[in-house]
């Protein structure tokens, strides 16, 4: 689907969904990160770069659960994360957006969840490339774990939250060979509804991950 074709379907409210491509399993217990190796964190910052040039070739279960424990996984035994998050609010959820299911990603059993059996990639952004990346990723805010926080300041403590995850994700792209890029023109409205979200859920960014097409 063209930009242009989605930006007419979005300002009639229309974007929508595609089928599901194969079958969308009720729960993915994703395989235990490797939390060993990688680049050393100098040499990753320094092929940190946004790409728009995606192979179809998914991911494979090994290398998601890498990203997505990269993320904001658990890294210590209190619970803490690899992201931070003001006053240990923890406010944002990462749903992730495959060809045949979209997934909530769930930290404390790193495990993926289904919210929705449908294709929900092309309803993550403007962009054409979106459609065919094997993966979008989507962050959200819960306000509804940020009671310490006043009202005015929720929208910009989550966002930085969001940011780092989003940090995250490059470093372990730079590090695993992966292009990734963070995209903020978005229809949060026709994500929210395909989520299936809550008045107290706002997104706020996307971000696409895959193999560079050259690699293809």
């Amino acid at each position: 689907m063209t930009t242009l074709t989605k930006l007419a379907l979005g300002m009639m409210g229309a974007l929508r969904p595609k089928p599901a491509t194969g079958r969308s399993t009720k729960s993915i217990a994703l395989p235990p990160p490797v939390k060993q190796g990688g680049l050393p964190l100098m040499e990753a910052l320094g092929r940190r770069q946004s790409s728009r040039d995606f192979a179809r070739k998914p991911l494979p279960l090994p290398v998601l659960s890498n990203l997505l424990w990269a993320a904001c996984g658990i890294n210590r035994d209190d619970g803490g994360r690899t992201a931070p998050s003001a006053l240990n609010a923890q406010e944002i959820d990462v749903f992730v957006a495959l060809s045949f299911g979209a997934y909530r990603y769930d930290a404390a059993t790193h495990a993926l969840h289904l919210v929705a059996a449908s294709d929900l990639r092309g309803v993550t952004g403007y962009q054409d490339f979106v459609d065919e990346a094997p993966l979008d990723l989507v962050y959200v805010a819960d306000h509804g774990r940020m009671g310490l926080v006043p009202v005015a300041q929720r929208e910009s403590f989550a966002s930085a939250a969001a940011g780092a995850i989003a940090q995250n994700v490059y470093l372990f792209a730079a590090g695993a060979g992966l292009a990734t890029v963070i995209r903020a023109w978005i229809d949060r409205a026709a994500i929210s509804d395909a989520l299936g979200l809550t008045h107290d859920q706002q997104v706020l960014l996307a971000q696409t991950v895959g193999y560079p097409k050259k690699n293809s």
